[in-house]
């Protein structure tokens, strides 16, 4: 905003020159508005670092407290990381070879990278929420835990 207060300052003071000013302004307007049409803007693929924050909200998102894991279980963080770069690599790959990924800025692509990632993340929760409950005991699947030390005969069974 100085500069333009500047420049109606030098336009007042040179009086006659005041048609060079605003020509010497003019050609700066016309290059940049030449500029920002040859400028192209695309969202995708995405940048490492982008990629990373991605695989680090997944593997929070897989082994901290949240609504998935209230449903589904929490997964060990040094197995959620593994997961986690799994689910996006294989989300971004997906993403990359759909036929949107061909004619588009990056804003379809980018949808459905999010969607695979989404549907691996949920894909992933659940089978390994189904694995752990089908090596559960009928009694631990019943809210009970056996106890381990009685090994000769006798069990003892604790509510949970």
């Amino acid at each position: 905003m100085t500069d333009q207060t500047e420049e109606q300052t030098t336009t007042v003071a040179a009086g006659e020159d005041s048609d060079i000013t605003v020509k010497q302004a003019k050609p700066s307007v016309d290059e940049t508005v030449k500029k920002l049409e040859k400028m192209s803007f695309s969202i995708w693929p995405p940048t490492q670092r982008t990629r990373d924050a991605v695989i680090k909200r997944l593997i929070e998102t897989l082994s901290d407290k949240s609504v998935l894991s209230d449903r589904y279980g929490i997964v060990p963080a040094d197995e959620a990381a593994d997961v986690a770069s799994r689910i996006e690599e294989d989300a971004f790959n997906a993403a990359s070879a759909s036929p949107v990924a061909a004619n588009d800025d990056g804003i379809e692509i980018l949808q459905c990278y999010s969607k695979e990632i989404s549907k691996r993340m949920l894909d992933t929760v659940k089978s390994r929420s189904a694995s752990s409950a089908a090596s559960l005991t009928p009694d631990e699947k019943d809210g009970a835990t056996t106890d381990s030390s009685a090994q000769d005969g006798e069990s003892s069974t604790v509510e949970a």
